[in-house]
């Protein structure tokens, strides 16, 4: 299981590097709930796609997302709540995230996500 969750970030970073909204969000359910640093509410995988395509056209073009698991608390054999830390060189960003990965026929994907700029950090 933990390998399996760990590849859904290895996979997000691959889609940041590319620059490819839809391959970053690939790795979300179709019906996700995304909650942006800014606090915006994103419903689904289109959604979640095309606000990075935006993204990575713009303010994060050729920018590189690192992240750093830091739990993976199973509730179930099928759900987990991963929470996770994230570098966007060279923008110089930290944000924080708390995720809730389920088990489905295709594999673990990313069914909510909640993502923040902790205080006192940029």
């Amino acid at each position: 299981m933990t390998e399996q969750i760990y590849s859904l970030w290895q996979r997000m970073e691959q889609g940041w590097a590319l620059g490819d909204g839809h391959a970053f969000a690939a790795v979300f359910a179709e019906d996700v709930d995304f909650v942006t640093v800014r606090g915006e509410e994103l419903f689904g995988r289109p959604a979640v796609a095309a606000g990075h395509s935006q993204l990575f056209a713009g303010p994060y073009l050729d920018t590189e997302l690192t992240a750093e698991i830091s739990l993976i608390r199973p509730l179930t054999d099928d759900v987990s709540v991963v929470h996770v830390t994230s570098s966007i060189t060279p923008a110089g960003i930290t944000t924080h995230a708390q995720a809730v990965v389920v088990r489905r026929a295709g594999g673990w994907e990313i069914a909510a996500f909640h993502n923040m700029i902790p205080k006192g950090r940029s």
